[in-house]
């Protein structure tokens, strides 16, 4: 009996992350931009510590912004913010963190989990309802696996699990590695805020990079096959 075809795996969408955010009046603007010209599945806002009232009042500022141009708001943290300033869900670094703020978040609200030291704890994560977990960013010490690690971990789940995986671009060039190795998201942030260019120009080149490499993948594959 012949096979049933399994369908091309789509383009890689874009995970934004912002810059912390003190005051969001000039980040909703920015953002208003960015999103209109690039396939942005998701923000995750970076908020700069202070009091839990003006943490919701900052993402109540920016959620019309990222969630009329479609796309999800995500709080990096303070899973206790997300009901009361209306995101979409949380970004938790741990399974400890993930699985303590699970029972308030689920099933409304999507939680994302990184800082997956090893295989095991990536498992262990997506078994426990991870809507996504992320793969490369740095570290408390600000160290990160080499680039080839971080393909190959998203490589292997990809093969093997259901869960999407984003991975933690500091480049283009990240970019275009991570969606070649078979991430779902590429997660973006200083790269795209520092570029001299501007970060609707940077967005708008790391956008189409990926989309480049994932089209030289596909066509890899099916030579291979």
């Amino acid at each position: 009996m012949p096979t049933k075809p399994v369908p091309p795996r789509p383009v890689p969408r874009l995970y934004l992350a912002t810059p912390e955010v003190d005051d969001p009046t000039q980040l909703a603007a920015d953002l208003a931009e960015l999103l209109a010209a690039a396939d942005v599945a998701a923000v995750l806002v970076r908020l700069r510590e202070t009091d839990p009232r003006s943490m919701t009042s900052r993402v109540k500022a920016l959620a019309p912004v990222i969630q009329n141009a479609g796309a999800a708001l995500l709080i990096d943290g303070h899973p206790e913010l997300v009901a009361r300033a209306g995101a979409d869900g949380a970004h938790l670094t741990g399974i400890a963190a993930m699985e303590d703020a699970t029972p308030a978040l689920k099933p409304d609200r999507i939680v994302g989990v990184g800082g997956l030291a090893t295989r095991h704890d990536s498992m262990a994560a997506g078994e426990a309802g991870a809507d996504y977990v992320l793969f490369g960013e740095p570290d408390a010490n600000g160290q990160r696996p080499s680039i080839e690690a971080i393909a190959e971990r998203l490589q292997w789940w990809d093969e093997l699990f259901e869960p999407p995986c984003v991975g933690f671009a500091a480049s283009c060039g990240e970019a275009e590695e991570f969606a070649a190795a078979g991430a779902d998201f590429i997660l973006v942030g200083d790269a795209v805020w520092a570029d001299s260019r501007g970060a609707r120009a940077a967005l708008i080149a790391i956008g189409e990079a990926i989309t480049h490499a994932h089209a030289r993948a596909l066509g890899k594959a099916g030579a291979e096959g």
